[in-house]
C-alpha cells in the first residue's frame, strides 16, 4: 500500500472517473508529504481509501463492522491464521484505512497487534472515516516500515506486509535484506503474509517472488480470484503446510469466530507451493542506505 509521489492533478483525475462510474461522496481530500489520500462514501455507507492515479482501491470498510473484509485480498491474507491460529503478537507494516488490523483485533481479542505506517496523515484518515481505533492491545505507530522493524522490540507470531503498491514499490521494503530483517522479528513457528501485485501493473513481480524463495525457507502463494492481487506467505519450518491442513484450520476459525466469508475455500482454490517455483526474476538486493523518514 505504500505511495511515493504521484501528481496531484493525476489523482483526481482518476478519483473524478471513478465516481463517474459508481458515483460515492467526497468526504476528504489530501496531497499528504507521501501521496494524494482521497475518501469517499457510497449509498450504502461503505468508505473508500485511494492514493493515487492508478484508482486502485487501498481499503474499503464498513465502520461499525470490522469482520467485514469488504476487498478479497485481504480475506485471503487472512490465510496467515491458517499457519499461526493463536497469535500472541502481530504486526501490520502497511494501514490504509485500518481493515485488516480491525478485522484481526476483533478475531484475535487477546493479540496484541503494532500497526506501522510512514505517513501521519493516513492513521489520521483511519482514525476520523474509518472507525479505527487503538487500545491497550491495538498500537499504531507513524514510521517508516524498515526502521521500525530493524529496531530492538519484540518478536511477532505473524507479520503482514501490506505495503506495497499496484506499480509503486518502496525499493527498501523489498529486498533480500529487508526480509532477512523481518525473519529475525519472527517468534519460532511463526509467519510472515505480504500482498503482492502480479505483472502487470507490478513489473517487478517475479522478481520480488523470487526474493521471498531465497528469504524463506519454505514460500507459499495464493491467488486473489478476479484480482491482480497475489498472497504471499513465508514460513521458516521446513516441514510442508499442505492444502488440506490449512484448509481445516481456516473451517475452523470461520466457525469459532463466525467469519462472515468462506475463508477455508479460498485457501483451498488459491493454494500453491511456491518454494521450488522456476526462478522467474532476479533477487532484488539492497543498492543505497535505507532512506531518511521525511517530517
Amino acid at each position: 500500500m505504500r505511495r511515493h509521489g504521484p501528481r496531484l492533478l493525476l489523482a483526481m483525475w482518476a478519483l473524478l472517473v471513478c465516481a463517474a462510474a459508481s458515483p460515492r461522496a467526497v468526504l476528504y481530500e489530501k496531497q499528504s508529504p507521501y501521496t494524494f489520500i482521497a475518501v469517499t462514501e457510497d449509498a450504502e455507507g461503505l468508505r473508500y481509501l485511494q492514493f493515487d492515479q492508478t484508482g486502485a482501491l487501498q481499503s474499503v470498510v464498513r465502520p461499525g463492522h470490522p469482520l467485514e473484509l469488504e476487498l478479497p485480498y485481504t480475506q485471503v491474507s487472512m490465510v496467515g491464521l491458517a499457519f499461526v491460529p493463536a497469535p500472541k503478537r502481530i504486526l501490520v507494516v502497511g494501514l490504509g484505512g485500518g481493515a485488516m488490523p480491525m478485522f484481526l483485533r476483533a478475531v484475535v481479542p487477546g493479540a496484541r497487534i503494532d500497526v506501522v505506517d510512514i505517513d501521519p496523515d493516513v492513521v489520521d484518515v483511519a482514525k476520523r472515516y474509518f472507525g479505527f481505533r487503538e487500545d491497550d492491545h491495538l498500537r499504531a505507530h507513524v514510521a517508516d516500515g524498515r526502521r521500525f522493524v530493524e529496531a530492538a522490540g519484540p518478536p511477532y507470531d505473524l507479520i503482514f506486509l501490506d505495503a506495497y503498491g499496484p506499480d509503486s514499490i518502496p525499493q527498501h521494503l523489498a529486498t533480500v535484506e529487508f526480509l532477512t530483517s523481518v525473519r529475525a522479528r519472527l517468534a519460532k513457528g511463526g509467519a510472515v503474509v505480504g500482498n503482492l501485485w502480479e505483472d502487470p501493473p507490478n513489473a517487478r513481480f517475479d522478481a520480488m517472488v523470487r526474493t521471498w524463495q531465497v528469504g524463506f525457507t519454505r514460500l507459499y502463494t495464493f491467488d486473489v480470484r478476479g484480482s491482480a492481487n497475489r498472497i504471499l506467505v513465508g514460513v521458516q519450518r521446513a516441514e510442508k503446510q499442505s492444502r488440506a491442513a490449512l484448509e481445516s484450520r481456516a473451517e475452523t476459525l470461520e466457525r469459532a469466530k463466525s467469519i462472515p466469508f468462506d475463508l477455508s475455500a479460498l485457501v483451498a482454490a488459491g493454494y500453491a507451493d511456491a518454494t521450488e517455483r522456476e526462478p522467474r526474476g532476479e533477487v532484488l538486493k539492497d543498492a543505497a542506505p535505507v532512506p531518511a523518514q521525511a517530517p
